[in-house]
This record gives structure tokens, sequence and C-alpha cells, in this order.
């Protein structure tokens, strides 16, 4: 199989090359393929047989004040890439499609209702790719051992404060990017039948309850981290309160889902410590 990774020098981009070294891929960072224009993406999907599109306007914030930028990458950049590979395209999404109101697991049918732009820009490339007969995997509460998130942050906190106030009113699946990766080049490798699925880690906790996780984890002390309220920390976005995604889909596939989110963090710590 040849493989095509857009976004490739992302955190999960980079991810994905690890899962896939010793296959055939070609790799594609920002500057070596602008999926905004249709040609180059046509260019860059012949001859390929599996497209894993990581490549994202992933600043939620920004979205808001740029949103027809970020639709523009999120969107039509996700649809040109649908019109060239249909049912070879992987496309990565997000639980941001969701309002968050939900409070039991939303399953992979869960009707779209974003509340950002950034939500609002994904929803597009989500129904671009479905319609075009092509797979969505809906990630959420992302972290790795390459770029910048919210495990990468408490980490780097952890050394410069004696205490870390975290909200504790947001509940979701922290998922780490390599086993998501994996789960994608499982996907891409199957004959699963196309459509959505979620590609998160089992279980939840809040942010507070990661924070804390991720301070025992670094045999750190976990009471140095402090809950707080949402409210406590503005910002220009609007997030899900509610982002724990069901994973009845992977059933039909003979692919497990992930694993539980604490022995997952647990078995990616060595990576994200070094």
């Amino acid at each position: 199989m040849r493989w095509l990774i857009t976004g490739a020098g992302g955190m999960l981009g980079q991810d994905l090359l690890a899962v896939l070294q010793g296959s055939d891929v070609v790799a594609a960072t920002r500057a070596d393929l602008d999926i905004l224009s249709p040609a180059a993406v046509r260019d860059a999907v012949a001859g390929v047989d599996v497209v894993i599109n990581a490549a994202a306007w992933t600043d939620v914030d920004g979205a808001e004040t740029a949103e027809a930028q970020a639709t523009a990458v999120n969107g039509q950049g996700a649809a040109n890439l649908a019109a060239a590979a249909g049912k070879r395209l992987v496309h990565v999404s997000t639980d941001y499609v969701f309002d968050g109101s939900a409070r039991s697991p939303i399953p992979e049918d869960a009707t779209r209702a974003p509340i950002n732009a950034y939500g609002r820009g994904k929803a597009v490339g989500e129904a671009a790719v479905l319609a075009a007969g092509g797979f969505v995997v809906r990630t959420a509460w992302l972290y790795g051992a390459h770029g910048p998130n919210f495990v990468a942050t408490m980490l780097r906190l952890a050394a410069l404060r004696e205490t870390v106030d975290v909200v504790d009113d947001q509940e979701g699946p922290p998922t780490w990017s390599y086993a998501l990766a994996e789960q994608l080049v499982a996907l891409g490798r199957s004959s699963a039948a196309p459509g959505v699925y979620h590609g998160t880690a089992a279980g939840s906790t809040t942010w507070f309850g990661l924070a804390r996780a991720v301070f025992e984890e670094a045999g750190l002390d976990p009471a140095r981290v402090r809950p707080t309220t949402s409210d406590r920390f503005v910002r220009p976005a609007r997030r899900p309160a509610y982002s724990v995604l069901g994973h009845d889909r992977w059933a039909e596939t003979g692919i497990a889902p992930l694993a539980e989110w604490r022995s997952m963090l647990r078995e990616a710590m060595p990576s994200l410590l070094r």
C-alpha cells in the first residue's frame, strides 16, 4: 500500500509517520502540499492507496476572528481531498462539531451542532468527506510528544509554579496522538465500511482530573493542582462542556476501540517526559 499523510509536520502527522515507518509513505507538510489547490491535491493523491488527512487549522480561538480562513482549511481543504480521493480518504475531525450539551457518550450518528467557528469549519469538512464516500474519525483532547498540547503545558507549568489552577467543569476523553495514529492506520488497512468513527480513549475525566493524573505519572504531588471553573478562564471561542464520544461502530470493523484514558496516559508518559 502507498500512503499519503497530509499535515505530516504536526503532532498527529509525526506520529502517523512513526507508525508507518518502513511503509511506502508520502509525507506532505503544509510547505509540501497546499490542500486549498484542487490541482495540487489531485496530483498528490494520484497513485496513492490511502490518504490520511491530518492537516488542519487548529487555532480554535483564532478561528473566531478568521472564520473564513479556518473554514477554507478545515472545510474546503477537506473537500478538495475528498473530491480527489473519495473512499480512499481517512479524515481526522473533532468533538467540536457538537455543542457539549450531551450527558452520555455521543454516538457516531449524532447530529452536528457546533458552537464555535472552528467547529463550524470542521463540520463543513466532515460533510464533504462523507458525501464523497470517505471515512471521518473524530477525536478529542489530543496530546502527544510533538507540538503544543495540554499535557505538555502541565509538565511545563509544574516546573515553573508551585500550584496550577485547572478547570473542573469540562469533561472529555484524553487521547494520546500515537495511539490514535495506530488506530487510523489500522482503519486504513481494513475493509471497514466508510462513514464516521470515533477515535478517542475510553472513559473520561475533567481537565482538572487529567492534570492531577499527569502530575502523578510524572512523580509529582497531585495536590499542587487546584480545581477552578471555566468562567475564570474566559476565551474567545466557547468550548463544549462535554466531549465524551461513543465508540460503537468499531465493533463492525474487527478493530478494537482505543484503550482507557488513564492506562493510555501511563503508556504515553515516557515519550512525553523526554
